[in-house]
């Protein structure tokens, strides 16, 4: 089923940073977003294993769990499995390493075979206080987690995630599936392959003001051709786009503060927030069916909200584009 037919609305919350992402956040603090988030509208709620060794999935869980099941969109994701055991060494997150370091102490087994996804499904429905998924995600089988090796998790996630997460879409247990990967290569493999095809990609970080091009050269086309929609993942990469200095979960190098400055720069003559361009611009191409964005505070919920909603003049993007900033094959907003 296409996204666009089952995500209600253009803005979901990511709760990667509920796992502790970054920084520890106290329990209370979690349980405010998620509560502003359901009072102020919002019904896409994401999460993963991952994030926090399951702390994401529970705190989401404590919340969501009171609320009616019918009302909201819940995805998580497969690939990890969350074991009983701690860890008791640093953990290998690839070029993530360190970033859920405040998380829950677990041990992860990053697996994408069929048995280990029908674990990673069971253990999320347990944390999430749920009977029911919407949209799986097959996460991180890409070169940021796994370098030269990817193809190969890829071929395991193929013959194992692939074809289980197919089979529950087609008995009615999920509505959709796809793969939640911050690299486009994954999905372009994906949707060339003859065999059952996913319902949708979560691509992070590679749909944004500051890295648009290559999904636009390859992926999109492809996508658009099939009728598989996109959720754009980390609209600000990371934060850089809103005010912080991380891009890609790392500090943000002097060649992207300096873009990202220039962008602001004219965002500021023309009246517009940063964070404004940056939301409108990832849901901009026809294949965006939302975006998604974390937060850890209440109040920047509301923040995202008007973000979505501001009105921004047509000839900031007719500047932006003039200054080299964003891609000519770019679609713009529709009141550009």
């Amino acid at each position: 089923m296409a996204l666009q037919h089952i995500l209600p609305g253009r803005l979901g919350f990511g709760t990667a940073p509920l796992g502790n992402m970054f920084r520890a956040i106290p329990d209370e603090e979690a349980r405010a977003t998620v509560e502003a988030a359901w009072d102020q509208g919002i019904r896409y709620f994401d999460t993963a294993p991952l994030y926090g060794s399951g702390l994401s999935e529970q705190r989401l869980g404590e919340v969501l769990s009171t609320k009616p099941r019918d009302e909201f969109v819940l995805s998580t994701k497969v690939g990890r499995v969350i074991l009983d055991e701690r860890e008791e060494t640093a953990r290998d997150l690839g070029e993530k390493g360190g970033l859920f370091e405040h998380g829950n102490p677990n041990k992860i087994l990053h697996e994408w075979t069929a048995d280990a996804t029908e674990r990673s499904i069971e253990g999320s429905l347990k944390r999430l206080g749920t009977d029911r998924l919407d949209i799986v995600w097959v996460h991180d089988i890409a070169q940021d987690f796994h370098g030269d090796q990817w193809l190969a998790k890829f071929e395991e996630a193929r013959t194992g995630a692939f074809r289980v997460l197919s089979r529950l879409r087609d008995e009615g247990v999920i509505k959709a599936w796809g793969l939640g990967v911050n690299k486009t290569e994954p999905i372009e493999l994906t949707l060339a392959l003859d065999e059952p095809k996913p319902d949708g990609f979560l691509l992070a970080g590679r749909y944004t003001l500051l890295d648009h091009e290559h999904a636009l050269q390859r992926l999109l086309p492809m996508a658009q051709e099939q009728g598989v929609d996109m959720v754009v993942g980390g609209p600000y990469s990371s934060g850089v786009l809103a005010g912080g200095t991380h891009f890609e979960y790392q500090q943000a190098p002097a060649e992207i503060i300096e873009r990202v400055g220039r962008i602001k720069a004219l965002a500021d003559k023309h009246g517009v927030s940063i964070k404004a361009a940056a939301l409108q611009f990832s849901l901009a191409h026809p294949a965006s069916a939302a975006a998604v964005a974390g937060a850890t505070r209440p109040s920047r919920i509301a923040e995202d909200l008007a973000a979505l909603n501001e009105t921004v003049p047509a000839a900031f993007w007719t500047e932006l584009r003039a200054a080299g900033l964003i891609s000519p094959a770019a679609p713009l907003p529709q009141n550009a």
